[in-house]
């Protein structure tokens, strides 16, 4: 890992990524899902998807490190420092992260919400304490160990409408949020005021709002993990074709909808494993069926660029262990947070490696 000076990272940032995004699609085909092992450990998982290379770095961020908000022209930025330290996912050389964990098992992501997200204007907000969208999780993982106290401190808390200075324009995020006792919420801006859902099931993906995506399990109360029944008519029997045939008709779909129909029934059907390191092997395999190919969401056609599944984290809550890996390299990665000095005075920082080559598996002597 390499010590990160962030003063000279951000020199250029800005400008330099307004040039590079100007005409990049958004990613929208963002999934998240929390499983729970039989010792009650929770495990989380997310895949980002984005139309160009992110650049994408892990960050380990320090207790009392100091967040600076970025803001236009002189107007006032809020300004915290961290009480938790966390690890996360940061692009373009930004701090702020994506994705992540604090050491007291809170993790959380920013997903894209497109159509959906309404946030406060920046003249009817305080400049000192309103936070832009892309800040938004690291506040929370920076400031909260629980789920029950981020939900405390919503009623405070304003997401204003400001134009990113990497995209020029406002990024439109909801967030999943989760602990180590398994609680979750879901956090949308809509209208102005941030929306909160409780989410049992632990799953998320992109648009419409949460409350549309439970109604809309209701067209899905059929299916099964169990094969369907033979079908008799008129005296004939009709058995299915093979396995899986109570899942006729489970969308397959990279849609918002569908994934997130789709993320349900392996969160609810999948096997539950006994702890924490267990139940991230079976997260990384559910969330394999999310990853997209680059070509397979073809934007290109219209403009855009090929979206495809940049990288895919998973966090075991207790452990506080973050694990990742990218779409150059699917081998899983760990950061185990609890080894880190928490109290250092400088970012910590790993950069994604492409590994096009697969490791060669090792033999014993004959």
């Amino acid at each position: 890992m390499r010590i990160f000076d962030w003063k000279f990272a951000r020199k250029g940032v800005a400008a330099l990524l307004a040039g590079m995004l100007a005409s990049v699609a958004p990613a929208q085909a963002c999934t998240n899902i929390l499983m729970i092992a039989a010792d009650g450990t929770p495990v989380y998982g997310r895949t980002l998807e984005y139309a160009l290379q992110t650049q994408s770095d892990v960050v380990v961020v320090p207790r009392n490190y100091a967040f600076v908000g970025t803001r236009p022209g002189n107007m006032a930025a809020p300004k915290w420092n961290t009480r938790y330290a966390f690890v996360g996912v940061m692009s373009f050389g930004q701090p702020f992260v994506s994705d992540g964990m604090n050491e007291k098992g809170l993790a959380g992501g920013a997903l894209y919400f497109p159509d959906f997200a309404g946030y406060t204007p920046v003249a009817q907000a305080d400049p000192n304490t309103a936070l832009a969208p892309w800040e938004f999780l690291s506040w929370v993982l920076s400031n909260f160990s629980t789920v029950a106290e981020v939900k405390a401190a919503l009623d405070k808390t304003v997401i204003v409408d400001l134009p990113a200075p990497m995209v020029n324009f406002t990024l439109p995020f909801h967030f999943p949020i989760h602990d180590a006792t398994g609680a979750s919420i879901v956090i949308e801006p809509v209208d102005g005021k941030l929306k909160v859902y409780d989410n049992p099931m632990g799953v998320l993906t992109n648009s419409p709002t949460f409350d549309w995506h439970l109604n809309n399990i209701r067209n899905y109360v059929k299916l099964s993990p169990v094969a369907a029944d033979p079908l008799k008519i008129g005296g004939k029997t009709f058995a299915p074709f093979g396995q899986g045939s109570g899942l006729l008709g489970i969308p397959g779909d990279p849609t918002p909808p569908s994934r997130f129909i789709r993320a349900l029934g392996y969160v609810a059907s999948a096997k539950q494993a006994p702890d924490g390191p267990q139940t991230v092997r079976l997260v990384e395999h559910i969330m394999n069926n999310f990853d997209i190919p680059v070509g397979f969401i073809d934007s290109a056609a219209k403009g855009g660029e090929l979206e495809y599944t940049q990288w895919t984290s998973v966090a075991d809550l207790r452990a506080r262990k973050y694990y990742i890996k990218s779409y150059q390299d699917q081998v899983l990665r760990m950061v185990d947070l609890t080894s880190f000095d928490l109290d250092a005075k400088t970012l910590q920082v790993a950069p994604f490696k492409p590994n096009p080559v697969p490791p060669a598996l090792q033999f014993g002597k004959p």
